[in-house]
């Protein structure tokens, strides 16, 4: 407890009391304080005030200025809950009220069970409402933060809201690890519909809006997952750290526009070249909602990093570095064929691939595939449907790899509309592409251009575009014969000595 006034409010109280003395002194046209002797009857009246007000002044600095006046926030001699934890606010402002963990008894070192004083400091939180709303039936809870001061907490089981339909609230500030009695399928913070929620009677569709966890560092002790987001809406998980998840390192199920950034993932802490990357198994983020967005990731140990079974969401700005393609890993699998609707650019894939099933509108572009990564389309249905993939940079390992690979394992593309792979610069792999160019030079009446090296797809050319110039004075008399296996035959009525340009596409709309 602090004994002496602090500088800051005696300069305060100071200037406080020089603005009250200076306002209430009389002063004449003349810019002259007028002499008390020569002052009216109304002057002297002024005059008692004047004293009056500055005693008053002075009798207030006095009170202040005593030391069991000043209050200095500091933590508890021990761990015992206090009846006030969350401070008040100032009168007339609208503080956010802040929820202090240590004053609910919560162990910071983490030698001890911290579960029911932090689910009481949520509990806590959800409970003061400013009465306004967000989305229908979805209650402001006023910026209300859990603040984690920094402290190692140990629990032992899932931190879950008590009430559906609450929002705008923040857990932030510090590192959160499972206990050994973790349950192996719970995840570390669990925005879901609590099911010994006895008031969640909340008219909204979703389970909570606007809820921010930020600067956290989350050990899932390899018992279950680290966050899990349930039917919730405009949920950001920002600057968070979250290792040992044997299931999920970031759950998103259903809901609308759970945004992840500026954060790190990894099952295991390593930073590649790890002798045990075979062995990596779990999901570092696992979508399986609409409208998300993951901006500046890092996954860097998982057995799949980014699992995406919803629709329209984007990606940017992601690095997997999880278990290596030639291991069986995958970088980002977007399981949802025939309405992919997916965008990922600035992203690097470091020995990590991309898998595609029946992509419907999907965008790759400006990414770097390192370390043979590349880009697999894989065949449910066989359909393929507004697919660009651009202006990427692949660098392999002259293994024969090709940039982009069809998956037919199940069955042939059959529907192939607006596909469009080209503009990709590639070291060390085998290009592939949907619009191809080549020149020939020869002399006779049959000029054969093999494009099977470069296209993607096997006997698929939808548009030729060709040219023939001969050498001398002859202009001989030319046709395209014949387009099939992606081979096309130019013929002339006489034999000649040409040269043959070609373009054909693959991706050309129907």
């Amino acid at each position: 407890m602090a004994t002496t006034m602090p500088r800051r409010l005696l300069i305060l109280l100071s200037m406080l009391t020089g603005f009250a003395i200076f306002t209430a002194i009389p002063v004449s046209g003349g810019g002259k304080v007028p002499s008390r002797k020569a002052a009216s009857g109304s002057d002297r009246g002024r005059d008692s005030h004047f004293h009056e007000d500055f005693r008053r002044l002075q009798a207030l600095k006095a009170s202040i200025s005593r030391p069991d006046s000043i209050s200095i926030a500091s933590p508890p001699s021990s761990f015992s809950p206090s009846p006030s934890p969350s401070p008040l606010p100032s009168p007339g402002v609208n503080n956010p009220r802040i929820y202090l963990l240590t004053a609910y008894g919560a162990d910071p070192t983490g030698n001890s069970d911290s579960t029911q004083a932090i689910l009481q400091a949520i509990a806590d939180a959800s409970k003061d409402k400013n009465g306004d709303e967000l989305m229908q039936g979805i209650t402001d809870l006023g910026g209300a933060q859990i603040n984690l001061q920094g402290g190692n907490y140990l629990i032992s089981q899932p931190l879950q809201l008590p009430a559906t339909g609450v929002g705008n609230l923040m857990i932030h500030g510090g590192t959160i690890k499972a206990s050994d009695n973790f349950p192996a399928d719970g995840y570390l913070i669990d925005l879901s519909d609590n099911p010994n929620n006895k008031n969640g009677d909340s008219s909204s569709s979703y389970n909570y809006e606007y809820i921010t966890l930020k600067d956290l560092l989350l050990d899932s002790n390899y018992k279950g997952g680290g966050i899990s987001v349930i039917n919730s809406i405009r949920t950001s998980i920002d600057n968070c750290y979250i290792t040992h998840f044997t299931t999920n390192g970031i759950l998103v199920k259903s809901g609308h526009e759970t945004y992840i950034r500026n954060s790190f993932l990894g099952q295991h802490i390593t930073a590649g070249g790890d002798r045990g990357e075979r062995n990596f198994s779990g999901i570092g983020i696992n979508l399986q909602g609409n409208d998300n967005a993951v901006t500046d990731v890092v996954i860097f140990s998982a057995g799949l990093g980014i699992m995406v079974t919803g629709q329209a969401n984007t990606f940017s700005g992601v690095h997997c570095y999880n278990k290596a393609t030639g291991f069986g890993g995958t970088g980002i699998y977007l399981k949802l064929p025939g309405l992919t609707q997916t965008r990922i650019v600035n992203s690097y894939m470091d020995y990590t691939g991309i898998v595609a099933e029946d992509p419907v509108q999907l965008h790759i572009s400006s990414s770097f595939f390192l370390g043979d990564g590349n880009i697999v389309l894989k065949s449910i249905n066989g359909v393929a449907n507004g697919v660009s993939i651009v202006n990427n940079m692949f660098s392999g390992s002259d293994n024969g790899v090709e940039i982009v690979k069809l998956d037919q394992s199940n069955g042939p593309f059959k529907q192939v509309d607006q596909v469009f792979v080209d503009r990709n610069f590639v070291r060390g792999m085998n290009t592939k592409a949907t619009v191809a160019k080549v020149s020939k030079k020869g002399n006779g009446t049959s000029w054969t251009l093999d494009f099977n090296n470069i296209l993607l797809f096997p006997n698929l050319i939808r548009h030729v575009q060709y040219s023939l110039s001969a050498i001398g004075n002859g202009f001989p008399v030319h046709a395209l014969r014949n387009v099939s296996e992606n081979r096309i035959v130019i013929e002339t009525n006489e034999a000649v000595t040409a040269n043959v340009f070609v373009t054909v596409d693959q991706g050309v709309a129907s």
